[in-house]
């Protein structure tokens, strides 16, 4: 029988890492990749919007959503299948297989267009990856915001200070306060990382091209070997 998923607090240089893996992916498919955003989903939802209008219709448009929700089925499957026998580094080692093969297609094929087959294939795999990152911080990680999203964490990060500054002018209640310091100190560190990975990567791609990759993957296979030598829960 599977058993349910008990999301547990995490460390905030866990949360903080996974922000600077998913910022430094990102830019690197930014820069790498024809100006295509691996991390985030909102722009595939708009760019679907959009070639319904003009009628051109790319492989990769119409496949980055839904690869991003079957990413996410699949690091559910696998977490509930691993219950008990560590879910979390089952997962983590999905997108560590995922981010390899990504960094494995662009050193080895050509990239000539963005409708050529290696980077359809590059970006659906960096999209799978964040698909899968994104549902192991919700499966795992109570209480932890998005580590590849910044949008609605940057709106709650504002909400929060403006709480917390109007309490230490004398305007707020103490308890709406302490909440406020507390969500401040979740969100603060994947929101920091993932502006860390953006500013080290770009320096990083324009430093060595694409096999900056190996950076964030880097970053991916420490977690992985992190969650396998923690205490099970």
């Amino acid at each position: 029988m599977i058993k349910p998923i008990k999301a547990q607090p995490m460390p905030h240089a866990v949360t903080a890492l996974l922000g600077f893996i998913a910022g430094f992916v990102d830019i690197c498919s930014f820069f790498g990749l024809f100006g295509i955003f691996v991390a985030q989903l909102t722009g595939s939802f708009v760019l679907a919007g959009a070639r319904i209008v003009s009628g051109q219709q790319e492989f990769m448009t119409v496949a980055a959503i839904p690869t991003f929700f079957a990413a996410g089925c699949v690091a559910t499957a696998i977490a509930m299948a691993a219950s008990g026998k560590r879910p979390l580094a089952w997962v983590l080692a999905l997108e560590c297989l995922l981010l390899t093969l990504m960094l494995v297609v662009l050193l080895n094929e050509p990239l000539a267009t963005i409708d050529a087959p290696a980077a359809i294939t590059a970006v659906l795999l960096g999209i799978a990856a964040m698909g899968a990152q994104s549902a192991m911080v919700r499966l795992f990680m109570h209480g932890a915001p998005s580590t590849n999203v910044m949008t609605t964490n940057t709106s709650q990060l504002a909400i929060d200070t403006t709480t917390a500054l109007l309490w230490l002018g004398g305007m707020g209640e103490a308890v709406h306060a302490g909440e406020a310091r507390a969500r401040l100190a979740a969100y603060a560190p994947p929101i920091g990382g993932f502006i860390a990975g953006t500013a080290i990567g770009a320096v990083c791609f324009n430093a060595v091209g694409i096999a900056a990759l190996a950076a964030p993957l880097a970053g991916a296979y420490a977690l992985l070997a992190w969650s396998m030598r923690r205490p099970q829960e």
